[in-house]
Formats: structure tokens, sequence, C-alpha cells
């Protein structure tokens, strides 16, 4: 039986070919490892983790927004949006602890964030003009858009 091409198995069955990399690995047998591949998707396991700490903070600061300023919906939602706030938080803490060199990352990335969130949101809900909420506030475990 012909012996698989480990190359070409990554794009036919992704799966087999993480078992296959991963025997090599702990057999210590890297004669024909799939290095480009396997320095691709590790490589986007960084990018994964990043994308999720970016997701889990724009969504983090749309609920204080919310909290914060959508009064008109406010009294129906308030309790849900706290909750959904605290998970948010959770979960980028939970990341920033698998992460730490993350807290540099998440330090650069949130004026940008914040200003994305902050244009889409205005637009369903009056926020008032130059508001910015502190990385440091906004991650503190009991703030809820509270001035």
């Amino acid at each position: 039986m012909a012996e698989i091409n480990i190359k070409e198995l990554h794009d036919q069955d992704f799966n087999l070919w993480i078992e296959k990399i991963k025997q090599k690995i702990q057999n210590r047998n890297f004669v024909n490892m799939d290095w480009d591949n396997l320095l691709d998707e590790i490589d986007d396991m960084g990018k994964s983790e990043k994308r999720s700490l970016e997701s889990y903070l724009q969504r983090l600061i749309e609920h204080i927004l919310k909290l914060k300023y959508w009064e008109f919906e406010q009294e129906r939602n308030y309790r849900h949006w706290c909750a959904e706030a605290a998970n948010f938080r959770n979960q980028i803490k939970r990341l920033l602890k698998r992460n730490p060199s993350f807290n540099k990352y998440l330090e650069e990335i949130y004026p940008e964030i914040f200003v994305e969130v902050l244009q889409v949101r205005s637009l369903e809900f009056d926020i008032p003009d130059h508001v910015f909420i502190e990385l440091e506030v906004i991650m503190q475990p009991n703030y809820f858009g509270e001035n």
C-alpha cells in the first residue's frame, strides 16, 4: 500500500492530517514532514485567538454603551446586558490568562475597536460626542456603564 502524501492529506482530510502530524512529532519522525502547512496552522491558531479577543472586546464595549446610553431599551434589557457584559469580560480574562502576552495587544487594539463600536452604535441610539471609556474602567468586574 502506498504511503499517503502528507502534504496532499492537509487539503483532503484535515483531521487525518492532524493525526499523522501528531504521530510524526510524537515519534520524532521528521522525514517528509509537512512543515509549510504545519507552520501555517500554528500561525492561524494565534490569529484565531486574537480574533476571539477582538470579538469579545467589541461585544463588551457594545453592551457597556447600551447600558450607559440606550435609555429607550434599558428598562427591558438591563439585566440581560449586564449578564452579557460580565460574560464577555470573563471571556477576555480567560483569554488573557491563557495568553498573558495578549495584554499588550489588548491595550493596542482597544482604542480602535472602541471607536468602531461607537460609530456603529451611534446609528442605533444617541451617544454623546467624544465619549471614551478607558480600558481599565471597562474591564472592572462590577462596571456596567455607571458614571
